[in-house]
Formats: C-alpha cells, structure tokens, sequence
C-alpha cells in the first residue's frame, strides 16, 4: 500500500501551464542568442513590480484562469520533441513552485538531447533529484527595486543551495546603478559566483541605454553583462 510520506515524494507528471513557445531563442544569461523553446509554467510567489509575464500570476488584471492549461509531461515532452531548437527554457512565473513535476519533465527533455535551462527566482531550494539530471539554473534573485520585501524575496537557505550546484549562473535584474551595492551585498554573503547583471526594461532603447550605464561598473567587479536580445528584437511581444 502506498503511504502518505510516498505519495509526498512521488513525481507529478501534470503542471499548470501558462505558454510554450518555439522559433525563438534564449534572450538572457550565457546561452544569449541560442536557439530555443519555452515552456512557461503559471504560478509565482513573487510579485514584482516590472514584471514582464504577469498573465502568469496576477489576478487583479488577469484572468489566470483562462491563462492556464493543466499539461502532462507526456504532452509536454511530444510537443518538444517536435521541435528542433537545442535548448529547452523551463521558466515562469516560478517553475520550481512545481518542482516535483519538473523533475520528470526535466528529465525526458534532457533524454532527448537538449539542453535544459530553468529560470528561477531563487527561493525555492532545488532537490538533488533535479540537480543530479545536469540541468542548468538561471537563479535571479529580487532586489529591492522590484518591491518586494526582502524577507520574502531573499530565501538564505535557498540562495546557499543555489551558490553549492554547479550548473548555475546568478543573474540580477537592476533598474538603477545604485542597485549594484545589494548585489555586491549578496555576492558576498552567500559567496556567489557566476553572476551577470541585467538592465530592466522591455523597451529596445531602455534596455541599450540601460547596458551602456552598466558596462564600467559591472566590468570593475568581475561581473558579467547579460543582454535581453528578445527585447531588442521584439520589444515586450509575448511568445517571443
């Protein structure tokens, strides 16, 4: 007989889905420009101000409802096969909310041979089950320019799982240079490494204006630059 703890740790194999999408590629973080699908879930436990997928989460303007599908994995994975993109982006919303799901999602997207890329908030800790399939975390944490309290936004425990996987990048979104002193603030509390910065914006003009300001600072400490070429070819397009 199945027991309550089993049923706890056993996979789920359907998730609440908001969009997938092809014929695009990865925007943001060191597989800029690479050739990829999405498969966005619904849900976040963040709300933050600039937030460029909001259908994903916000009920005062949305309707989530209508914005969500119930998918299997099974339908996921023959949709994804479909496709010929290298690069699979697990992203949100935050994914790692379904994270018991993702693990067998994760799991025959990489059996098919393609690269598997989750983008996360940062405060939900993955599982040695999902870090042991070789998937690859792009972890931004909130600062406080997204308006969000820093005891909701910043998880300890979840930021010290991240800093110990090794297939991880940090990747902070700043609205203002004055945001770089939290980020220096949480390189060196949690002894991050691998971290890009990101101007917000969903703006073509604002996001170059934004990575100008950007490049002397960040390149004084040994950070890195992420770009968001989605944006600048598209603009705020969803399905792009």
């Amino acid at each position: 007989m199945t027991t309550a703890a089993a049923r706890g740790t056993a996979p789920i194999r359907t998730l609440w889905i908001a969009e997938t999408f092809a014929g695009t590629i990865q925007g943001e973080g060191p597989s800029a420009g690479t050739p990829a699908i999405f498969i966005r879930t619904s849900g976040c436990n963040l709300y933050c101000r600039w937030c460029d997928t909001p259908y994903t989460w916000d009920r005062a303007r949305f309707d989530i409802r209508a914005e969500r599908t119930r998918r299997s994995v099974a339908d996921l994975t023959s949709w994804a096969a479909g496709c010929p993109e290298p690069l699979a982006v697990l992203t949100g919303g935050e994914p790692l909310m379904q994270q018991r799901a993702l693990i067998p999602l994760a799991r025959s997207l990489a059996g098919m041979g393609k690269r598997v890329e989750i983008e996360t908030n940062g405060t939900y800790p993955p599982t040695t089950e999902l870090t042991g399939l070789g998937v690859h975390f792009n972890v931004s944490p909130k600062l406080a320019t997204a308006g969000v309290p820093a005891v909701r936004a910043i998880r300890p425990d979840a930021l010290a799982a991240f800093a110990a996987t090794p297939n991880r990048v940090f990747k902070f979104v700043v609205s203002d240079l004055s945001d770089l002193s939290q980020v220096d603030a949480l390189v060196t509390a949690y002894g991050l490494t691998g971290v890009w910065v990101m101007p917000e914006g969903t703006v073509p003009s604002k996001v170059i204006n934004g990575m100008r300001d950007l490049v002397p600072a960040v390149a004084r400490r040994g950070y890195r630059i992420s770009p968001r070429l989605h944006v600048l070819m598209w603009g705020d397009e969803r399905g792009r």
